[in-house]
């Protein structure tokens, strides 16, 4: 299948959200449309899309007549978008547990580990947290639920500059993972809902204390 290349609003999108996530632009920094226009070459009709779209992401927010600024990571914001998000990981690998039909189908799971362990070893942080946001777009064929795909795909940016801030934090939650992963991929094979709810609940609550001890740190 043919995949349309990405608008300018989303390429700008990209650029921004990729220096907010890497902690470049700080929460409650203004994002002056004038300045990105004239940084990017663009025009400021592009810009002001490409700020919409992370609204929507909940990168950014824009009050009325205030112009736009970086979404802060409150803890509050950040417990309510933990357990949004395990629930919603949930849903995605019962799928899988649910409609895979032979081993060929979890082939991409086992790609992505490999992935996972060359970027531990590696210390690559950034193509560490990529791998572990393939695993959430590999399930999506088994889930075969467009509403619930779009909706990840929307706070997947959030949950990612979280997951930067955390493991820069810790070099060791590499490590962490890669054991939770081993043990959603084998509630995957063994179709135990259970492990699955159980292994992914223990790691979001895990990761939000690492997240929310980084914050009070700042």
């Amino acid at each position: 299948m043919f995949k349309a290349p990405d608008s300018l609003a989303e390429q700008i999108a990209h650029h921004l959200a990729e220096r907010i996530i890497s902690g470049e632009m700080k929460a409650r920094e203004r994002v002056q449309e004038q300045k990105v226009t004239q940084a990017l070459n663009v025009s400021r009709g592009s810009v002001r899309e490409a700020l919409l779209i992370l609204e929507r992401r909940h990168l950014v927010v824009i009050p009325p007549r205030r112009g736009a600024h970086v979404a802060e990571l409150t803890p509050h914001n950040v417990k309510s978008l933990y357990s949004l998000m395990a629930e919603l990981y949930i849903m995605l690998l019962n799928a899988v547990a649910d409609n895979w039909q032979n081993e060929a189908e979890l082939a991409p799971f086992k790609t992505i580990n490999e992935r996972l362990l060359v970027s531990q070893q590696q210390e690559e942080l950034s193509n560490f947290v990529d791998a572990t946001f393939s695993i959430v777009r590999s399930t999506y064929s088994f889930a075969n639920n467009p509403y619930l795909q779009s909706t990840v795909e929307d706070l997947m940016p959030a949950i990612r500059r979280t997951y930067h801030l955390s493991l820069s934090k810790a070099g060791s939650e590499m490590g962490k993972f890669l054991q939770t992963y081993a043990g959603l991929i084998q509630g995957i094979v063994e179709r135990n809902h259970q492990q699955i709810r159980e292994v992914l609940l223990e790691y979001a609550e895990h990761n939000c204390q690492l997240v929310l001890a980084a914050l009070a740190e700042a």
